[in-house]
């Protein structure tokens, strides 16, 4: 069996959205945008690549995998549209690593891309009630059930969390203003020139710029400032998810080619990370901030390794206390765990962010000149997913 490796990988960056730079832009535009920088980035030529698949959670239409494809140049290869909520990018990834390993493609685009500034809204009519229009986000994977009987995620997965493993305020707040810090660090040391692809954006009144910054985390916040915000639900007794300790609401892309091991050596190209294991569970929807433990144990018993073999950790932030109560639950040190920032600051734009999380952690360790990192998120509905990447 050939091995899985990543020959190139790279994204937008990150924008807020409804009112960011990228907020006019269709992810069928973001997608297009990475999956034409990724083919052009892994040096093979096109008539190798075997298929598209894009996560994308909230869909525009179609099946964007396939016209993203058709747009970068690539009309001879079909597309597969993947929705694995949150983990909708990770899945992407591993579907495309899985046909690969088992010899059925050479090489695929694997990504994800989100726009929630241009997510469709829907038109519910209910019996006997008037019309109603609904949130993109208000879904059947945000399920209720009797400890639990609510569609909110920061209750189902922020709150919970935190009240299933004695979490506080002030170690989500403390979190969150690390995420901030060490994003805003990552960002002036230009730790993501290299996996960033510029994205020409024309405004509302016809000026065009380039966006190549994340634009989500902040430089000022602090603990003061952000134990001053209210909590969501007020009429929660000892309610602690806040807008500043959960993810942010965003836009962006990002891709990756995954090749096999033998594909890459004939045309004499150096890949970025092998992609090692992976491995997805569902759990009860109360413990859905809990699922990624399970899912990292799961991969890494794939994988043949242990917690202590990881070198590199990202843990996605879709609340603080996902990230904090994977850490402590899983002893790991924290120093390994979101050097760079996760969805407190970078964002999470939620197809997107599963493939953004490889794309960070594949540069890293070629900067690192190798390692083992894993990339873990809970996804709605009670899901968790984690890959392992070795260079």
């Amino acid at each position: 069996m050939v091995d899985a490796v990543l020959l190139s990988a790279c994204r937008t960056a990150i924008g807020t959205a409804r009112r960011g730079t990228l907020r006019d832009t269709s992810a069928f535009d973001l997608a297009t945008v990475v999956v034409r920088e990724a083919v052009q980035r892994s040096g093979l030529p096109l008539d190798v690549i075997d298929d598209v698949v894009l996560g994308e959670s909230v869909a525009g239409g179609g099946d964007i995998a396939r016209y993203a494809a058709i747009e970068a140049g690539l009309t001879h290869v079909p597309g597969l549209a993947h929705n694995r909520h949150c983990a909708s990018g990770l899945a992407s990834v591993s579907t495309a690593a899985a046909g690969v390993r088992a010899g059925m493609d050479r090489a695929v685009v694997a990504g994800g891309t989100q726009s929630t500034s241009t997510a469709p809204v829907s038109r519910r009519r209910v019996l006997g009630t008037d019309d109603e229009w609904q949130d993109p986000w208000s879904s059947p994977s945000h399920v209720s059930t009797p400890d639990a009987p609510h569609n909110d995620m920061g209750i189902l997965v922020g709150w919970n969390t935190a009240r299933l493993t004695g979490l506080t305020r002030e170690d989500m707040d403390a979190w969150a203003l690390r995420s901030h810090q060490r994003a805003v660090r990552a960002i002036d040391e230009g730790r993501f020139a290299d996996e960033i692809v510029p994205v020409k954006v024309t405004d509302r009144g016809g000026a065009v710029s380039v966006f190549d910054v994340d634009e989500h985390p902040r430089r000022t916040t602090t603990l003061e400032k952000l134990a001053a915000l209210k909590v969501l639900h007020p009429e929660i007794e000892g309610f602690s998810i806040t807008a500043g300790n959960s993810s942010g609401i965003n836009d962006g892309a990002a891709a990756v080619v995954v090749a096999g091991s033998d594909l890459a050596a004939e045309h004499g190209l150096a890949p970025l990370a092998t992609v090692r294991a992976w491995a997805s569970v569902g759990v009860d929807p109360v413990q859905t901030g809990l699922a990624p433990i399970a899912a990292i144990h799961k991969a890494l018993d794939r994988a043949g390794l242990g917690v202590d073999d990881v070198d590199l950790w990202e843990v996605n932030e879709a609340f603080a206390a996902v990230a904090v109560a994977t850490t402590r639950e899983l002893g790991l040190d924290p120093e390994r765990v979101n050097p760079f920032g996760s969805g407190c600051s970078l964002g999470h734009p939620i197809a997107t962010t599963g493939t953004r999380m490889i794309v960070t952690l594949a540069h890293e360790l070629r900067r690192r000149g190798g390692g083992v990192a894993v990339a873990a998120m809970c996804a709605g509905g009670g899901m968790g997913s984690a890959v392992v990447l070795t260079a």
